[in-house]
């Protein structure tokens, strides 16, 4: 596509505050305590006083006002550059679903809390329903004016730095797996809902939900009761497309990074740039990586124009596709590195790890097949 002067301000203009605030190994070491936490509040306040934190968000509500283009520019930039905001991605998904079904005060509320830096959450997999949703168990039992939700959640990113969860429960067992579910706005600080970490090999990001007797108004619905299934499959071509961005802006990190290197090291008297092998790898690499970005921007235009429903096949191409770029770049950009990809001090075992997750979360890549060939009629 093409840009316009402001957008490719705007990338540029991300992408030098990401090397100037977080573009060292010892930065981002400061800003996320040594590797452990994935979110640095810092940066994040920082990017909202910018005023690029919801920038396509409705400005009525707090947002920028801008397009889905605008919002692939700033997540491609910042996982390009690191950025240790990686909760904005998760509260990015959930505020799409709030913005079509939610009341005027929930839109305001989280789509204010995005802006000024703080996080949302969105809790749908529990231990024995991963890919297969409409096996949820956990319980919002309606009792008078309000709901009592009793259950545990698992995986569920940055619940642990979020103001709010949006929680996906059964309200009813009677019917079809897929109906009776609802959803429902709950404050990470309610009563009877604790967390524990699930450690991975990333810096803390994904939790386990557990839910006491948690009592939640009734306005805490999103949307209808009972009809969760359809909320949460209108509009996951945003998510799919939000996942995507990060993954192609990732694989352009770690090649940036890989031809760095290759550029600098040595091995039999020249550095190993020169050498054909490397040269063809990263010309594929490259290759790969423009093709994600030019169908990324592609499916981002055609949101933005109002297609947004008609998307479910390309946003699940985008996902598969970018998260599995990345994870190959990555891969091989570590390989070029020799033992130098593996250490620490080079970044590139970070991204690395950073790039596996992707192509399970948000619908596993094998469920996006799935989807992909079910729209061709198989």
């Amino acid at each position: 596509m093409q840009f316009t002067d402001e957008q490719l301000h705007f990338a540029n203009a991300i992408r030098d505050f990401c090397a100037a605030e977080c573009g060292t190994l010892t930065q981002r070491d400061v800003l996320t305590e040594n590797g452990t936490v994935a979110n640095s509040p810092a940066i994040l306040e920082k990017m909202a006083k910018l005023g690029w934190l919801g920038v396509s968000l409705p400005e009525e509500y707090g947002g920028g006002g801008a397009g889905m283009v605008d919002e692939c520019i700033f997540l491609e930039q910042t996982s390009r550059g690191l950025a240790p905001i990686i909760g904005y991605s998760t509260g990015l998904t959930a505020v799409q679903t709030y913005l079509r079904y939610g009341t005027e005060e929930q839109k305001k509320t989280v789509v204010t809390n995005m802006a000024s830096g703080k996080l949302e959450a969105i809790a749908l997999s529990e231990p024995g329903a991963g890919s297969d949703l409409g096996g949820v168990r956990i319980k919002a039992e309606r009792v008078g004016d309000h709901y009592i939700v009793n259950g545990q959640k698992t995986w569920i990113s940055a619940a642990h730095v979020a103001e709010n969860v949006l929680l996906l429960a059964r309200e009813d067992s009677t019917g079809p797996k897929h109906q009776g579910l609802t959803l429902l706005m709950v404050p990470t600080d309610s009563p009877g809902l604790t967390m524990h970490e699930v450690k991975t090999m990333e810096a803390r990001t994904c939790n386990d939900l557990y839910f006491t007797d948690v009592q939640l108004p009734i306005t805490s619905v999103v949307g209808q009761p009972g009809q969760a299934w359809k909320h949460l499959m209108r509009g996951l071509s945003v998510e799919r497309l939000i996942i995507a961005t990060m993954s192609m802006g990732a694989a352009q990190r770690s090649l940036d990074d890989a031809i760095a290197f290759v550029k600098e090291r040595e091995q039999f008297g020249k550095p190993i740039s020169s050498f054909q092998a490397i040269r063809h790898r990263i010309a594929d690499l490259a290759t790969e990586i423009d093709y994600c970005r030019t169908f990324v921007y592609h499916v981002a235009e055609r949101i933005d124009a109002g297609e947004e429903d008609s998307l479910n096949r390309q946003g699940s191409m985008a996902k598969l596709k970018c998260t599995e770029i990345a994870k190959a770049t990555a891969l091989e950009a570590m390989q070029m590195m020799g033992g130098y990809g593996y250490a620490r001090e080079y970044g590139m075992e970070e991204q690395v790890r950073r790039s596996l997750a992707p192509t399970i979360y948000g619908g596993t890549n094998e469920i996006q097949r799935e989807i992909i060939s079910k729209s061709l009629g198989l």
